[in-house]
């Protein structure tokens, strides 16, 4: 029998989990499909994200043959073949697994090949295609990125699988514990094949009871991924619990905090959750204060998810121990909420005629426009106008503080700015 995550590949583009900005009605590769206007296509992501899963839609959906190649290991007598197919048969979709690794006779083999229309090719890879792929490849197809996929994309493409009858394990009558489920889509980090290999292992390794149940519990289904969950609370709440420390031990400077709680998170498999916290902690408590260091924690997350574990490790410890002992500010984040605080509450106000759009016939005669100054007509590129509605002239949402040179300069930007802005004729001062 195939593996389960082989038999639960999506039959149609509906079946896709995750991917939305790409499968979900209106968007690129569906409007595609319902167009019948199919084009090549470069795939590329983390492993398990859904690359050959779209692959494997597109071809439901379309009802063209579909084959997989890989491009290191098969060789180019398999692209024959396909070729052959393709003129005999018709049109055949091809995917072509780890395609930054074609070799150049393959390649001049297929270039004429995705001329002609006859195959459709995907391909996939992990690595990035406008570095890694050979330009003549890449310019006869769109490129799209694969985002990693969300606990939730998991959970849904899990539970599927737990009651589909003829393509999953409905027949077993399997019953998964809620935090070994909760287990399963955080400690494979993303990775959707993984998660079904292990939920596999764990349906068939698992004895049933006396009334025929397998009992998947969470012990097994750690043991099964050879993953440990942080804790073993029944709520689960222990798994927030430590990212919750993790941003606040940063937050507060403590370094040694910081890395022991990561620490877990990683062991636990939760790479997602590290990277997606250490981007939220850099521009709220860092902010400001630092903006190099959120630009490098961007690089560090970056180069994690390209790196995946255990190597991830390297690049995240180096962001969490700069980000630790950077000035801190969250002047930014306040400001922000200081205006959605306003906007809620009604305060907004009409745009000052002279800010209005301009750009079509009759604006001035509604004074739209009129009497706008080009700031860069000035010297120092600025001058005295208003800008805010009447009714919030006196609002100032973003209140600069001194932690770190660069908000130290821009506070004594934004003072200068603010007296010269109050001191106009036509504005009124604030309180």
């Amino acid at each position: 029998m195939k593996p389960l995550a082989f038999r639960m590949r999506p039959q149609n583009l509906d079946e896709v989990v995750g991917q939305q900005h790409l499968v979900a009605k209106g968007k690129i590769i569906h409007r595609m499909v319902d167009a019948k206007l199919l084009s090549s296509m470069i795939l590329y992501g983390p492993p398990g994200t859904g690359k050959t899963s779209i692959a494997s839609a597109i071809a439901g959906s379309t009802k063209y043959a579909f084959r997989i190649i890989n491009a290191a290991t098969d060789s180019k007598k398999a692209l024959e073949d396909v070729a052959t197919e393709a003129k005999m048969s018709g049109t055949v979709i091809l995917m072509l697994d780890e395609i930054h690794r074609l070799t150049k006779p393959k390649q001049d083999f297929l270039l004429p090949l995705l001329e002609s229309g006859k195959i459709i090719l995907i391909g996939a890879t992990t690595e990035n295609p406008y570095i890694s792929i050979n330009p003549a490849i890449r310019s006869r197809t769109q490129i799209f990125e694969v985002k990693p996929l969300t606990p939730a994309d998991l959970k849904i493409a899990l539970n599927r699988a737990i009651k589909d009858s003829d393509r999953g394990l409905g027949k077993k009558n399997l019953k998964l514990d809620p935090d070994a489920l909760e287990h399963l889509c955080h400690a494979t980090n993303g990775d959707l094949r993984s998660a079904l290999n292990g939920l596999e292992l764990a349906a068939l390794s698992t004895p049933p009871d006396d009334f025929g149940t397998i009992h998947l519990t969470l012990p097994i289904i750690e043991e099964c991924l050879q993953k440990k969950t942080l804790t073993q609370d029944k709520d689960g709440d222990a798994h927030y619990d430590v990212i919750s420390a993790f941003q606040k031990s940063i937050r507060g400077s403590d370094v040694n905090a910081a890395l022991h709680y990561m620490a877990r998170l990683l062991e636990s498999g939760d790479l997602i959750s590290v990277m997606r916290r250490l981007l939220v902690i850099a521009y709220e408590d860092i902010g400001l204060a630092n903006p190099p260091a959120c630009q490098r924690t961007v690089a560090a997350v970056t180069a994690a998810e390209k790196l995946g574990l255990p190597e991830a490790r390297i690049p995240l410890a180096d962001a969490v121990i700069e980000l630790c002992l950077s000035p801190k500010s969250n002047s930014g984040v306040l400001a922000i909420d200081n205006a959605l605080a306003d906007i809620k509450k009604g305060l907004a106000g009409a745009v000052p005629d002279h800010l209005k759009d301009a750009h079509f016939k009759g604006a001035s005669a509604l004074g739209h426009g009129v009497n706008y100054q080009y700031p860069h007509d000035f010297p120092h590129d600025w001058v005295k106008q208003q800008y805010l509605p009447d009714g919030l002239l006196n609002k100032n949402y973003y209140h600069p503080k001194e932690n770190g040179s660069f908000e130290q300069a821009l506070k004594q930007q934004y003072s200068a700015l603010q007296k010269a802005r109050f001191t106009s004729q036509d504005l009124k001062k604030p309180n």
